[in-house]
């Protein structure tokens, strides 16, 4: 994305608010009211199941994640059970959640955790991101929701409502940047519990009331004080908002290919998955992309299969 050089509406922000506490308690009150049951919120989850439902919930909604976790958490309860597994076994159980190679990458993280910490998930934040597959967000996220640790957790919904309550504009930038990073440590409160609360609270009131599309204004506990609906609900004037197409891409494509090798529990011949797509240069781009990815395994014999190491 090309940077603007004018000083943009979160920088303003960051240089001028002091009220983050004003929106603490509000938000938080709300989320004590309304959050969602999810299992990964209960206490019997553990570290473990909320790293799980980190890297499952990236880019996928909460309805098509719920049976899948419940599935891998019932088979692989401790990340030495997922580790001791060969990597295509964590591509299989992950069906249709879409963007595989997260399982790889969660896989990896499993292994490590056994390796260096003795099969437990470590509740340092510095810890968290030496782990394979493990960025600042996710990071940030298990040592918030885990461990109640005090991190700014920023994904999509945080994002949202801070680029609306606070700094008036309808949609934050296609990509996190440093002023918004700047923004979300300003107003992390200062004692850890409180802090903690505030991220789970806030991430759910983009999930369910300051939606991308369609917001519940009249639910939202900010809206006295959101600089957004003060102004008018101005229309987004950035960059246009990407996007995610799926029908007839290079994606969908390897979806399918991976549903046949996940079906098969063999090898499975080139003809086999020639079937998938008519397109015969797309579904080998794709195919070689899986290979190259590590998410399938070709064979000696023109085979393929998922990957065992």
């Amino acid at each position: 994305m090309t940077v603007s050089p004018k000083p943009s509406h979160l920088d303003s922000a960051v240089g001028g608010h002091e009220a983050g506490a004003d929106l603490h308690s509000p938000v938080i009150g709300w989320f004590d009211d309304h959050a969602r049951d999810l299992p990964w919120r209960r206490p019997e989850a553990g570290a473990w199941g909320v790293m799980v439902s980190e890297f499952m919930l990236q880019q996928t909604p909460v309805s098509r994640v719920l049976p899948v976790y419940e599935q891998w958490l019932a088979r692989w309860p401790r990340p030495a059970d997922l580790a001791a597994e060969a990597p295509g076994e964590a591509v299989r159980a992950w069906g249709r959640l879409g963007y595989p190679r997260r399982a790889l990458r969660l896989h990896g993280a499993a292994a490590a955790i056994t390796e260096r910490h003795g099969g437990d998930v470590p509740e340092d934040h510095a810890a968290l991101l030496a782990l394979p597959g493990i960025g600042e967000y996710t990071a940030a996220a298990v040592a918030s929701f885990a461990f109640g640790r005090r991190h700014a957790v920023l994904d999509t919904n945080v994002r949202r409502v801070l680029a609306r309550a606070v700094t008036g504009v309808q949609y934050p930038p296609n990509a996190t940047t440093a002023a918004e990073r700047r923004l979300a440590r300003e107003l992390l409160p200062d004692d850890e519990e409180t802090a903690a609360r505030w991220a789970a609270a806030s991430m759910e009131l983009g999930a369910l009331v300051c939606t991308a599309r369609n917001e519940d204004c009249h639910r939202c506990p900010l809206a006295g004080a959101c600089a957004w609906r003060l102004a008018g609900k101005p229309a987004h004037d950035g960059p246009p908002r990407r996007g995610q197409t799926y029908a007839g891409t290079d994606r969908q494509v390897r979806g399918r290919l991976l549903a046949v090798l996940r079906e098969a529990h063999a090898p499975v011949p080139q003809r086999a998955l020639d079937q998938v797509w008519h397109e015969p240069v797309q579904r080998a781009r794709a195919l070689d992309g899986l290979v190259a990815d590590g998410l399938v395994e070709p064979l000696a014999d023109g085979r393929y299969r998922l990957p065992l190491t």
